[in-house]
């Protein structure tokens, strides 16, 4: 059984040195289990729903996915310093999670989503690593129910991150760090096992 889990730099595994984030920490659970199911990491540094449904299917198509694990939203949820106007708006966001679902469906009807996780504002309002760049929890709110609401009204898992982590958790702000991780892997293991 194959799982691709799609995202961004979370979902890479950014600040996890020894373990690689939540989603390779789940690759390696799977793999010590000495099963079948076979997890492919596939996420990209500042991916947004946008740039997600771009490269989706070519990604899953040569996978023979059974399992499709999205991980999206907090750079959509981005917003400029000045203007406050979010980098991927939540009408595109909606649009953007028809188009995956329909992408996806292609394949497998087994769809997960995970939410975005909130941030510590003293860190974030603006970042330090992207000029004129923040990202505010109440932009980020906005996002992770648009995700919700979405799965609810289409019978889909999804799995919100949103009250989990607090700043101790926090790398950078932003990114979570090997705690960070950590739980958020004890929080999607049992999920997606009850998929297989």
């Amino acid at each position: 059984m194959n799982i691709c889990i799609f995202g961004d730099s979370i979902t890479w595994g950014s600040f996890d040195p020894e373990f690689g984030g939540w989603a390779t920490r789940l690759r390696n659970y799977f793999e010590s289990l000495q099963g079948d199911v076979q997890v492919y990491v596939l996420g990209v540094t500042g991916d947004t729903t946008t740039d997600l449904v771009r490269r989706f299917e070519v990604e899953s198509r040569h996978r023979d996915s059974e399992i499709i694990v999205f991980a999206v939203g907090i750079n959509d949820a981005r917003s400029d310093y000045d203007t406050n106007e979010l980098f991927v708006s939540t009408d595109e966001v909606r649009h953007n999670l028809d188009l995956l679902v329909t992408s996806t469906q292609k394949f497998t009807n087994s769809i997960v989503f995970i939410g975005p996780t909130l941030v510590d504002e003293s860190k974030t309002i603006p970042v330090a690593w992207e000029q004129g760049v923040s990202y505010k929890n109440e932009h980020i709110e906005k996002v992770s129910r648009e995700i919700m609401e979405y799965c609810e009204a289409h019978g889909i898992m999804y799995i919100p991150m949103d009250d989990l982590l607090v700043s101790s958790d926090l790398y950078d702000g932003v990114h979570p760090n090997m705690n960070g991780h950590n739980k958020m892997f004890m929080r999607i293991k049992p999920q997606v096992e009850e998929l297989l």
